[in-house]
């Protein structure tokens, strides 16, 4: 399963987020990041149940630019 993963930095370290589930993790690096959020990921769909999946999972995430005028 392909899923979406926003990565940001954050003071010294870097927060990533899976929006289709709302799972969120953490790393020192871009790499570490993505890979902790990876591993929180698996853990859920190895512990939630059928029904907490679906109800979780978002199916329809959309990632686009924004234009706004600032100043």
């Amino acid at each position: 399963m392909k899923l979406t993963a926003f990565i940001e930095r954050e003071g010294d370290g870097y927060v990533s987020l899976c929006p289709e589930l709302d799972i969120a993790s953490q790393g020192d690096s871009v790499e570490s990041a993505r890979d902790n959020l990876r591993e929180a990921v698996e853990l859920f769909f190895e512990t939630a149940s059928p029904e907490e999946v679906t109800q979780r999972l978002h199916d329809e995430v959309f990632v686009t630019q924004l234009e706004v005028a600032f100043g």
